[in-house]
């Protein structure tokens, strides 16, 4: 068996006896630099349950000799060999499901265990997989290989996630290992997709050749081969100690393994991570100015790239400690904005970001999950002291902040030239999810014109390298499978997510995924009743928890599952992502939501300013105003009808509209609105585009 074990420590074979580890003696504070040299000699842990419980630690002076509380999941993290034990046994029991401590480690190879909660009595499990794609990009042969693979081993839909990677749900145990080394043998990873530690990087997902897209993308992938993890434990799971090592920038290399500044643990299989990794799960973004496609402001680490006049990329503006996650009704987890770190030149942008993390590495809590994250670090220390504990480990002071134009919400969708003489195409999927004829039309496409493609944040797909002469024919055959252009899908799809939660979410409270189809059409229903145009579009954003996986709390109307079919009602985030919403009304129940959706749509018409968004209306106006509204709503006053469409030909045509409409909740002239929409939107997108 050959095992990986990243560069610092070459490659451990069998025939080494012993391998050594220094023990732990607690994470370093920001300012020592003394090096623990304790040596604990251990048997070669990789054929017998053996359990490596320490490593290479830099030393904290001593306070109290009482060992500081811990969470369970960091006693299994120490106690796993690097994220292997018991996880690299429990996948070949004949039980459906794995031990509580491998359903903890599993997350680090990036993989779920689940059960169907719409089922009563036996538990029927399964995992989800989720890939690691820096900045979305997806091979053609990872496409279709994970196409192939929903088919075969999971419910036969891929999803597309608000992280820029794909889910995989419904795999069984027993097919877990053949899943996984078939995604690693075709040019994928689930490594570090869940855990603690870096997640996928995000970046703009379109595929433009522009010297600051490029090099936003390029930047995505070096901090994500920066913070992999280097211990092999992944390989050593699941392709038996192969390695699939691609080769790295030299860079990214040097920056690893730079320890100037105590940010390593020396001697370690995991130089940055060590055996405890992270407190909890670790995200970041990269972008461009005014491009705001990745909720740049939600990540623990926002990278926004600085050019000078000439597009030439000079440094990097860092923005800290952003995150959605909270707890409903304790008010101390809360969901946050990331704020103004400083400014990096070009060449040390892997140097802050490794500072970064080893500060929420070593100062981190991680007796509570539930404020393990950065953000409640920062919001603990303050910005000024957070910046000052960085400049220890970065060794440099951060400069002053460049100043950045506003931020724009890009989706991308459409057809667009690259730059390069080809052209991509943004498709909007309805919460991410590919399935049905949808799903099959796109493998055919992608696999014969052979298109690479890239998952968006906003869970849309976007098709790659495109000639001009297959624009029409691939047109005409996405919008036969529903994959229509973005002026003939209903505007307030087009900027909605929800998460997946029921059926197969642990965490689910209420529906999200399933429910909101239904919650969009109601809206248009109230849009169309308090007389808003079909044109005009709200940010709408829908988690069946609080954890926040869809980011409601940055939408202009989110709605968070707070028990059985209930929502907890948030207003008040901007169209551009870049104010955080608030907590509005509790607990109403879904079958209600028209009693607070009416008299805020309905005075948002006639209230606004001049192209006032709805989000920022509801600031202006302020929720006290705005729950006097709803208090008192009683219905839209009617206005005279000044002109009206009428579809119907004769009395049989709309009596037989008005009994499919009561099926749909809808009246007739909504139903045959709509209808009418559909085959104009048919008809157009038979024709070039």
């Amino acid at each position: 068996m050959t095992t990986s074990f990243g560069t610092t420590t070459g490659t451990l074979t069998p025939t080494d006896p012993k391998i050594r580890f220094q023990s732990f003696t607690g994470l370093k504070s920001s300012n020592s630099i003394a090096l623990t040299r304790n040596l604990r000699v251990f048997p070669l842990p990789f054929c017998t349950p053996t359990l490596i419980r320490a490593v290479s630690t830099p030393l904290k002076p001593e306070t109290s000799t009482a060992e500081p509380k811990r969470s369970k999941v960091e006693i299994f993290k120490e106690q796993s060999n690097f994220i292997r034990y018991p996880l690299n046994e429990e996948i070949y029991t004949d039980t459906p499901n794995i031990n509580e401590a491998s359903t903890q480690l599993i997350k680090f190879h990036g993989s779920y265990q689940q059960y169907n909660r719409d089922e009563r009595g036996t538990r029927s499990y399964s995992f989800m997989l989720r890939t690691k794609n820096p900045g979305g990009k997806v091979p053609n042969q990872l496409y279709l290989t994970m196409d192939d693979l929903a088919d075969q081993f999971g419910i036969g839909t891929l999803r597309l996630t608000t992280r820029q990677t794909f889910q995989l749900h419904g795999v069984l145990k027993k097919d877990l290992k053949t899943v996984m080394s078939t995604i690693i043998r075709n040019m994928g990873s689930t490594l570090g997709a869940c855990g603690d530690l870096n997640r996928n990087v995000l970046a703009p997902a379109a595929p433009f050749m522009t010297k600051e897209y490029k090099f936003a993308q390029e930047t995505a992938e070096n901090i994500a081969a920066l913070l992999t993890p280097q211990s092999g434990f992944y390989y050593d799971v699941w392709v038996d100690g192969e390695k699939f090592m691609t080769s790295e920038p030299p860079e990214v290399v040097k920056a690893r393994n730079d320890n100037s500044h105590g940010t390593n643990f020396p001697d370690s299989p995991e130089p940055i991570y060590g055996t405890q990794f992270l407190p909890r799960k670790f995200k970041i973004a990269v972008t461009v100015p005014t491009d705001n496609s990745v909720d740049i402001l939600t990540n623990d680490i926002g990278v926004v790239v600085v050019f000078d006049e000439d597009g030439e990329p000079q440094g990097f503006n860092i923005y800290v400690g952003g995150g959605m996650g909270r707890t409903h009704r304790q008010e101390t987890t809360f969901p946050r904005l990331g704020e103004q770190l400083g400014y990096v030149p070009k060449g040390d942008i892997l140097y802050a970001i490794k500072a970064i993390v080893a500060t929420q590495r070593d100062h981190g809590r991680r007796d509570d999950r539930k404020y393990s994250r950065m953000k409640y670090l920062i919001s603990s220390w303050g910005i000024e002291k957070f910046r000052n504990v960085v400049e220890q480990y970065y060794g440099k002071k951060f400069e002053p902040f460049h100043e950045l134009p506003e931020w724009e919400f890009k989706s991308f969708l459409g057809w667009h030239e690259q730059g390069d003489g080809a052209l991509f195409c943004g498709l909007h999927v309805d919460n991410g999810r590919i399935g049905g004829k949808m799903k099959k039309t796109l493998r055919e496409v992608i696999e014969k014109y052979n298109l690479n493609v890239r998952i968006t944040p906003n869970q849309n797909l976007i098709l790659c390298d495109i000639r001009s002469a297959w624009r029409r024919p691939i047109t005409t055959v996405l919008a036969q499978a529903g994959l229509l252009h973005p002026r003939y899908v209903d505007p307030l799809n087009l900027t909605a997510m929800a998460c997946p939660a029921f059926p197969l979410c642990p965490l689910a409270i209420t529906e999200a995924e399933r429910g909101i189809p239904d919650i969009l059409k109601r809206v248009r229903a109230v849009f169309e009743k308090v007389g808003l145009k079909y044109s005009e579009s709200i940010v709408i954003r829908v988690t069946g928890c609080p954890n926040g996986c869809a980011r409601p709390y940055m939408a202009e109307l989110g709605l968070v599952g707070d028990g059985p079919n209930s929502y907890q009602i948030w207003l008040g985030g901007t169209p551009n992502q870049t104010q955080l919403a608030r907590t509005f009304m509790n607990k109403v129940k879904v079958q209600d939501l028209e009693k607070v959706f009416e008299p805020l749509f309905y005075y948002w018409k006639r209230k606004r300013q001049p192209k006032e968004s709805f989000g920022d209306f509801t600031t202006r106006m302020g929720f006290e105003k705005l729950h006097e509204l709803v208090d008192k709503w009683e219905g839209p006053v009617q206005s005279p009808v000044r002109y009206n469409l009428k579809p119907f030909a004769d009395k049989e045509t709309y009596e037989a509209m008005k009994e499919l409409a009561k099926l749909q909740n809808k009246s007739p002239h909504q139903l045959a609105i709509e209808v009418i929409r559909n085959f104009v939107a048919a008809q157009q997108n038979g024709k070039s585009e």
